[in-house]
């Protein structure tokens, strides 16, 4: 069974991937979007690793990876929406998905830790 982060981060990553499509097929932008393409799909995919973690260890550190490549692709949108790639509107609503990815990711890491 799926945990919700699981979901969440699967569902951010296929939205990442549209993203990226629109970038290099309308936008003709081909530097960032690569880049959020490979911070936004790895959240999801270190989720997974974390899951399937060997040790407690293990599971916080695949945690705290996905946390910083949640962070970092919070960057990439800012700097698509600056740069004026991404509308504002379309900025808002995959960045608000990001945000609450970095809270779930951040939550977990606080109650590994307090355990």
């Amino acid at each position: 069974m799926e945990g919700i982060t699981q979901k969440k981060s699967y569902k951010f990553g296929l939205r990442i991937i549209n993203l990226y499509k629109y970038l290099t097929e309308q936008k003709k932008e081909y530097i960032i979007s690569k880049q959020v393409l490979r911070s936004g799909t790895s959240i999801g995919a270190n989720t997974e690793e974390a899951v399937a973690g060997q040790s407690r260890a293990d599971f916080y550190a695949k945690i705290c990876v996905a946390y910083k490549e949640a962070r970092e692709t919070i960057y990439w949108l800012k700097l698509l929406k600056d740069g004026e790639y991404i509308k504002e509107s379309d900025f808002i609503s995959i960045f608000k998905d990001c945000e609450e990815l970095c809270k779930l990711l951040g939550k977990t890491k606080i109650t590994i830790k307090t355990k």
